[in-house]
Order: C-alpha cells, then structure tokens, then sequence
C-alpha cells in the first residue's frame, strides 16, 4: 500500500460535500485546437497537453493516439485508479491493471456506408487483480469500482451532449 492514506484524504472532503453538496459539483474542460497538420490536434485539459490525430484508417498518420484511443484510454485510467481507491478503502492490498479495447467499423466515420454506427461497437474492460481477497470482496471491489467508476457510469448512461457551434 502506498504512504498516503487515501481515506483521511478524502474524509474531509466528503464533509464538505454533505455540508455544502456544490461544492462537489465541478467542470472538467479539454480543449482541441488545430496543429500544423489538419490530420492532427493538441487537446489541452489545463495541466497537460496531449498530441491526437486521426487514425491511420481514416487517413491519419497513425503515430499519435486518436480520439478512440483517448476515450479507452479514460476508461482504463478511471477503472484502475478507482478500483485502487476502493481497495485502499477496503483495507486490502492488491494491485489492479486495467485493458480496455473496442471495436469499431471506420466505414461509419468516413461516410461510406450510413447503416453502420460510427463510433464503438462494442467496448471491453479486461480488469486484472492481483492480491488475496475472499468472495466477497471481490465481489465487493467489482461492484463499487464499476458503480464510481465516473467513465465507466457516463459510457454505461450516456448523457446527450449539448453542441454549440460559433463561426466566425
């Protein structure tokens, strides 16, 4: 187990939240922009940029991730560091890696054929634990990481997203 106690972290906060419930509620922003490239964007969350393209099957360079590959990468990230935190709060030691991959047919993104779905067709999370944990806590670990997980949660009750368009 790691030197910091995850829960002592965490206890004060989750006062605050049942004291003053918006000041929980926050806003995640990531921003792309256009590269020199018009195959390519930096994507800035504002502690970090991160290089996308398009993928090499929709005519990309194919030597940077693209947005697909962002998405999973989320969804691997968030189940891992959140089963992690449910362990940590279970008390038991373990170590969790997460593999998380999807299928998609790129004729849907490239307008070739308007019958097939554009985006994923199936998504898979492989979650491997490795540590000494009774039934029930495994059946526990599985239950509230994949109940907080928030990528998991937004893929499995997508909201609708709300565009707006400025041109200039």
């Amino acid at each position: 187990m790691s030197d910091v106690n995850l829960r002592e972290e965490q206890e004060p906060l989750k006062r605050e939240y049942e004291e003053n419930p918006d000041a929980a509620k926050i806003t995640l922003t990531a921003t792309g922009a256009e590269q020199d490239d018009v195959r390519s964007c930096s994507v800035d969350i504002g502690r970090a940029i991160y290089e996308a393209e398009l993928h090499e099957g929709a005519g990309g360079p194919g030597a940077a991730a693209c947005s697909g590959d962002l998405l999973l990468g989320a969804l691997a990230a968030c189940s891992q560091l959140t089963a992690q935190a449910v362990a940590e709060n279970f008390g038991v030691d373990v170590d969790v890696s997460v593999e998380a991959s999807g299928d998609l047919d790129l004729r849907g993104t490239l307008g070739i054929d308007d019958d097939v779905r554009v985006g994923f067709e199936e998504i898979r999370l492989d979650v491997t634990v490795d540590g000494d944990l009774d039934e029930d806590t495994r059946a526990a670990l599985q239950k509230y990481t994949e109940r907080y997980c928030v990528v998991h949660q937004t893929l499995a009750d997508a909201p609708e997203p709300e565009t707006t368009w400025e041109f200039s």
